[in-house]
């Protein structure tokens, strides 16, 4: 997504959340630190899960599975599509989001130019991925995995 991981998340498959458990919250997720998703998805057998992320901004993602193919030994994630850039972090939400693209292609907008400032410029494409700093962002989580996986070892 290009999201800083810095908020709290859930994987709701079904009505069972994988998140990370915090105990001053009483219904709290199953820990998503043990295990994949995919086995959760495989376990749960669930052809759709939702995903929320940042819980004051409130996304809800709706995530449907197609079609799965079986492992070509890739020994890494890769990228292979991208559409669409992803809404700045700490944005307020889906309506915060609005907002933003609304003030910064409009300036006579009452926030253009607070916009412009927190964001360091007018130029927002919604619809233009960011495919190289995505792969980037692939490519350090791979990296990451690996070094936590040496360590079991």
């Amino acid at each position: 997504m290009g999201w800083t991981n810095s908020h709290l998340y859930e994987f709701r498959i079904r009505d069972v959340g994988f998140g990370l458990p915090d105990q001053d919250w009483g219904d709290a997720p199953l820990d998503a630190r043990k295990t994949s998703l995919l086995a959760a998805i495989e376990d749960i057998g669930a052809k759709s899960f939702k995903y929320l992320y940042d819980f004051g901004d409130g996304w809800t993602h709706s995530i449907k599975i197609e079609r799965t193919f079986p492992v070509i030994g890739l020994a890494e994630p890769m990228l292979l599509e991208a559409t669409g850039r992803c809404p700045p972090e700490d944005i307020g939400g889906p309506w915060g989001y609005q907002e933003f693209r609304e003030a910064l292609a409009d300036p006579t907008h009452e926030r253009h130019a607070e916009f412009v400032e927190w964001w360091g410029g007018e130029d927002y494409d919604p619809d233009k991925a960011n495919f190289a700093e995505l792969n980037k962002a692939v490519d350090d989580l791979a990296a990451k995995w690996a070094r936590k996986s040496r360590r079991k070892i």
